[in-house]
């Protein structure tokens, strides 16, 4: 026995229309997943452009402070006022010119320097110019730089190999005793000649003291010792 299909539900000749509608179902599934893809990211994009703008707010900005100007000096007005009166006018005056606490039977003491004080500030100071003064040798200070210094003085080996001369002067004093103390540089040219001045100025034999008022006193002296390469 043959089995006999009835036209209305053989399916073959409907095949091309079920593929069209099939390929139409997936084109349309295509178009919305593109369409989906571009939402999202179009999301991101604007996700991030708003996390830069909160970025930029936190930016300080920094103010440069407005320079205040100083205040003009105040001008003082002088309200007093000076009159002049006659001579013969009398003037009161409540003022009290002594202290309250001041006594009319008071005693006043008056200190008076004793002659033993007076020489003690004179034998601390030295005299620059006294009745008598030192003398080194029969010549005096001429006789101290010309003949001694000049032959004790030694020139430094370093300021000769560098070219450097000039003249230092140099501060001492005569000791009622004879002897030559603080010996110091006024005016210096060099280091090493400095200390060959003060060297040969401190190494100096005692003097014959200056003499004030018949005794014997300290006095200063400032000399130049003159270093010259020949």
């Amino acid at each position: 026995m043959e089995l006999k299909k009835s036209p209305k539900a053989d399916l073959e000749n409907k095949k091309s229309i079920f593929f069209e509608i099939g390929l139409a179902v997936a084109l349309l599934l295509v178009l919305l997943a593109f369409e989906w893809t571009s939402s999202e990211t179009v999301n991101v994009e604007e996700l991030k452009t708003q996390e830069v703008k909160v970025e930029e707010e936190m930016v300080d900005i920094t103010r440069q402070d407005e320079i205040k100007q100083p205040e003009p000096p105040k001008v003082i007005q002088v309200t007093d006022v000076i009159k002049i009166v006659d001579d013969n006018v009398n003037i009161k005056d409540n003022s009290d010119i002594f202290d309250s606490d001041f006594k009319e039977d008071a005693a006043v003491k008056i200190v008076e320097f004793t002659e033993k004080q007076e020489e003690e500030v004179e034998e601390y100071v030295p005299f620059v110019v006294v009745e008598q003064m030192p003398s080194f040798g029969p010549g005096g200070i001429d006789e101290f730089r010309n003949n001694y210094i000049a032959k004790n003085l030694k020139y430094p080996d370093v300021a000769a190999e560098n070219g450097i001369q000039g003249r230092v002067y140099i501060n001492f004093v005569v000791e009622p005793d004879g002897r030559v103390t603080n010996v110091k540089v006024v005016r210096g040219v060099d280091p090493a000649l400095d200390k060959e001045a003060v060297r040969v100025v401190s190494s100096s034999p005692k003097w014959k003291p200056g003499m004030q008022r018949g005794k014997p006193v300290r006095v200063q002296f400032t000399i130049p010792i003159i270093f010259v390469l020949q």
